[in-house]
């Protein structure tokens, strides 16, 4: 037997209340839904919906930019299907993996991860790494292609033992398996696999490659950049392409306009002429003011040594100064840039240098 409020909803039904108020239910949910969907979706600011390095990463070798000469080389490899073990070298930033990523894709096509292991050398740097991941992997089977790749990153982090051992795989695998290499120094890869590999030297970038890839990115995100602003980043980048374009993303976040001032902030770059002050004045006698730039730099700024020595270092030969200080500057640059790395405080050294070049002039 059914309840009293049942009964009560059936009869209801029947009358067309509960019809008639379910009904307003409805249409007032729809009409709460449409103003929803009416209102204009959030979209998010420039810089923080994916990160730019990945998102513009070359796809071919042909967008590779900077290394047309190697490019080059590299795609005759590719379109005769005809691929040496490879030695990249070069500092960081300026195409080595992406280079080996495009050989891959433009040879396997879709299918390119399953014939391409890529490795870091400097998290795992022992002979394990040769023995069980590469081993394994060169010997698997697979099939529609003549050999596939291992590609070992930052290869100059390996230990000498895993060194040798890489060099019995490759010959032991050389039927249908091809390395490629990447390292900073090719001063640290033993001479065997040398001696085994092409070897491709990647340069810095230069800055009408770096100032191209900015401005294509910050047009495609909409955003406005100053001519001075790229400048800066061009500046600050130092021939390194992944350290452009993470800049970029993070200036654009900052404002509206990407110019000169957001960029030497983000990066916690000095600007030349703070650097050329600073020297100019203590090579002219004016150690105090000297170093105050320094402090400044130091303190306020939050610059590191090793930072200041190197932008002293990028910009000694653009000084107006003769021979004979740009020669004194070179060697207690060369001298300070040692104890700093070897641990030494670095604002006693950089104020020990502007001391020596101060004393120097007298």
């Amino acid at each position: 037997m059914r309840s009293r409020n049942a009964q009560c909803d059936l009869g209801d039904f029947k009358t067309g209340k509960h019809f008639d108020s379910h009904m307003s239910e409805v249409e007032s949910e729809a009409e709460s839904g449409a103003d929803e969907a009416s209102e204009p979706e959030s979209v998010p600011d420039a810089g923080r919906d994916e990160i730019w390095i990945e998102k513009y990463r070359p796809q071919t070798l042909d967008e590779v930019a900077g290394h047309e000469d190697i490019t080059a080389r590299l795609k005759r490899y590719v379109e005769r299907d005809d691929l040496p073990n490879l030695l990249f070298s070069g500092p960081a930033g300026v195409g080595k993996t992406t280079s080996a990523v495009a050989i891959a894709k433009q040879l396997y096509g879709d299918d390119w991860q399953q014939h391409f292991l890529e490795l870091n050398a400097s998290d795992q740097r022992g002979i394990d790494v040769v023995r069980d991941r590469i081993k394994n992997f060169a010997r698997s089977s697979f099939g529609g292609h003549n050999y596939r790749i291992i590609f070992l990153d930052e290869a100059d982090s390996l230990t000498s033992d895993a060194q040798s051992a890489l060099r019995r795989t490759m010959e032991q695998f050389s039927a249908n398996t091809r390395f490629i290499l990447s390292c900073n120094y090719s001063s640290k890869i033993i001479d065997p696999i040398q001696s085994r590999c092409a070897t491709f030297r990647f340069g810095p970038l230069n800055d009408e490659a770096v100032a191209g890839q900015v401005r294509k990115i910050a047009d495609v995100e909409g955003i406005e950049t100053t001519e001075e602003g790229v400048d800066a980043l061009v500046y600050a980048a130092d021939g390194d392409m992944r350290k452009a374009i993470n800049a970029l993303q993070a200036a654009a976040v900052m404002g509206e306009v990407v110019d000169e001032e957001a960029v030497f902030t983000i990066t916690s770059t000095a600007r030349p002429e703070e650097i050329e002050e600073m020297v100019t004045n203590a090579i002219e006698g004016d150690f105090s003011k000297a170093r105050s730039i320094l402090d400044d730099l130091l303190t306020n700024k939050g610059m590191a040594g090793g930072d200041i020595i190197d932008q002293l270092h990028r910009s000694v030969w653009e000084f107006e100064l003769d021979d004979a200080a740009t020669v004194r500057l070179m060697d207690r640059v060369g001298e300070v840039d040692y104890r700093i790395t070897e641990g030494a405080n670095e604002q006693v050294q950089l104020e020990a240098l502007l001391a020596s070049l101060s004393l120097n002039d007298e």
